[in-house]
C-alpha cells in the first residue's frame, strides 16, 4: 500500500505547485527558449504557471484524474520517478519548436503521466493490459487530432487561452522515454552465465 503514495504525492505536488505558481510572477517562471541557457529553472517551473483561471482549473482536474487512475492501477515509486524525469524533458522538447516563444502549464507533464500509466498497464496481464491499450490508443488519437506539428498555438472552444499541441506531444514522448529509462534501470539484473556451460 505504501508504494502507491509516491504516485499520489507526485500528482498532489503538481496541483499544489500549480496553485503556488498562480501566486508568483509568471515572467519569472514561464518557458522562454531564449532564456533557457541563463535561467534553466524554467524547464521545471513553467509547468506550474497558468495563464488563466480556466487553464489552472483544467490542469488541476487533470491532476485529480491521473491521481485516481494511478491509485486504482496501484502505480507507485517507479512510475513516480519516471514522472519526475519526464518533467524537464517535456519542456526541453519545446526547443524543437523555437517559434513557441512563451509556454506555461502542466498539460505537457499530464500527457507524460498518462503515457507512463498506459505503458505501466500495458506490461501487465489480462484486463490491465486492455485498459493500458485503451489509454494508449486514446492518447495517440488525441495527439493526432490536435495536429501537434501544425501551428504552435491553437484556439480551442471552451478555453480562454491558446493551447500548444506540441507540448502535449513533447510530454507524451518524454513520458515514454522516462518510463523506458526508469524501467530499464530498475529491472533485476540477469543471473550470471554458468562458467561451465549448460
Amino acid at each position: 500500500m505504501r508504494r502507491r503514495w509516491s504516485w499520489l504525492a507526485l500528482c498532489a505536488a503538481g496541483a499544489v505547485l500549480s496553485i503556488l505558481g498562480w501566486l508568483m510572477p509568471r515572467d519569472w517562471l514561464d518557458w522562454q527558449p531564449s532564456l533557457v541557457a541563463t535561467q534553466p529553472w524554467r524547464a521545471l517551473t513553467a509547468a506550474f504557471v497558468h495563464w488563466t483561471p480556466t487553464h489552472l482549473a483544467a490542469n488541476l482536474a487533470g491532476c485529480a484524474v491521473l491521481a485516481l487512475l494511478g491509485h486504482r492501477a496501484a502505480l507507485g515509486r517507479r512510475e513516480a520517478i519516471a514522472g519526475l524525469i519526464a518533467l524537464p524533458l517535456t519542456q526541453l522538447g519545446l526547443l524543437l519548436r523555437p517559434e513557441l516563444q512563451r509556454y506555461a502549464g502542466l498539460s505537457g507533464e499530464l500527457h507524460a503521466l498518462a503515457a507512463i500509466a498506459a505503458l505501466s498497464l500495458l506490461v501487465r496481464p489480462n484486463r490491465e493490459r486492455l485498459i493500458g491499450a485503451c489509454i494508449a490508443l486514446g492518447l495517440i488519437l488525441k495527439l493526432a487530432l490536435e495536429d501537434p506539428l501544425g501551428p504552435v498555438l491553437r484556439s480551442t472552444a471552451g478555453f480562454d487561452f491558446a493551447v500548444a499541441p506540441f507540448a502535449h506531444l513533447s510530454g507524451a514522448v518524454a513520458g515514454l522515454l522516462a518510463w523506458a529509462l526508469t524501467m530499464a534501470a530498475i529491472q533485476p539484473s540477469r543471473s550470471p552465465r554458468n562458467p561451465h556451460g549448460t
